[in-house]
């Protein structure tokens, strides 16, 4: 590829690193204002220096990137598994494997099918439909999320041929070691857009766009220079432990239209305070430590909590979205 054309796919980590920014700033600021969910602010800090955050070995169950792809396959994996890491609120309607959640379900089929037939080029995402998905995926191709599904993968491979001449590494070596920049670039895209507005406050969550920075670093793709600006990648799980732990206090209402089982509506106040309160509540936790511990690894560490028995017998909130 010219030297021109990899130029334009260069990302202005000053220009965009104010993403991660302006969500910590908006989420404090709904935390403030919240009415049905609040950070119990005096457990905070015994709770924070009470977590041992761990880094997955490469190649473990908690990082199960295959150590002999290539650094190109790795991201295309990453990549494509991320644009379909969301669907929480359906995932109680899919087909699951026997010990495995939803998300784990998903992402053993996907890798299993990234072993066999190698991580998708930007021409085989732009192809798949709703029964290709399905059949990779062990579902039902009239299920709304394969539909989901394959939108993502299509504008993902749509956005890499268009913009990166399908090369996922002049994707990632644009971003010029910024995990910030990767993530306000992917926000951009249709695929990972996760923007929602909270009165006159507008919140870029990015979710997902966060989750891929972290698992390229994970996986040994790239060493970003500012990790430490990612913030915690709300979904309902995290928020699901903060809640059990103590750390989120609802309102009654909200909580027990949760224990019903009742779809939290994505967008509403009461969702976008849960998201909003659990990034500022992990900010807390970050400060709290002061020890450099970021607020990505408090995330997993306690993503993985999540995976506990006693955290699985609760419902945790659902919403229908392709944020999380």
């Amino acid at each position: 590829m010219p030297a021109a054309g990899r130029r334009r796919t260069r990302l202005t980590a000053v220009s965009l690193a104010s993403a991660t920014d302006e969500l910590r700033a908006g989420a404090a600021e709904v935390a403030r204002r919240a009415r049905s969910v609040q950070i119990v602010q005096d457990a905070v800090a015994p709770y924070a220096r009470g977590l041992q955050p761990r880094a997955p070995a490469i190649g473990s169950d908690d990082d199960p990137t295959p150590l002999t792809w290539t650094r190109a396959q790795r991201a295309a994996y990453w990549l494509s598994l991320d644009a379909i890491n969301f669907g929480s609120g359906w995932f109680p309607t899919l087909r699951k494997d026997a010990g495995r959640s939803g998300y784990g379900t998903i992402s053993a089929a996907w890798r299993t099918h990234c072993e066999r037939s190698g991580p998708p080029s930007a021409a085989e995402l732009i192809a798949i439909d709703a029964a290709a998905i399905a059949s990779v995926l062990n579902q039902d191709p009239q299920h709304e999320l394969m539909v989901l599904f394959a939108l993502s993968l299509n504008d993902l491979g749509t956005r890499l041929r268009a913009e990166c001449d399908g090369d996922v590494l002049v994707l990632v070596d644009g971003a010029r070691h910024s995990a910030v920049a990767l993530a306000a670039r992917l926000g951009g895209w249709p695929c990972f857009a996760d923007r929602s507005r909270y009165q006159e406050i507008s919140l870029p969550f990015l979710k997902r766009a966060q989750i891929v920075a972290a698992d390229l670093e994970r996986s040994e793709v790239v060493a970003w220079d500012d990790i430490d600006r990612l913030t915690m990648f709300a979904d309902n799980l995290v928020a699901h432990v903060l809640r059990l732990d103590g750390l989120l206090s609802f309102d009654p209402a909200l909580e027990e239209r949760i224990e019903c089982g009742e779809l939290i509506e994505h967008g509403s106040p009461e969702e976008v305070e849960i998201r909003a309160c659990s990034v500022h509540a992990v900010e807390l936790m970050v400060a709290a430590r002061a020890d450099g511990t970021t607020a990505a690894a408090l995330d997993q560490l306690l993503w993985h909590r999540g995976q506990g028995p006693s955290y699985k017998a609760r419902p945790r909130h659902r919403s229908r979205c392709t944020a999380y």
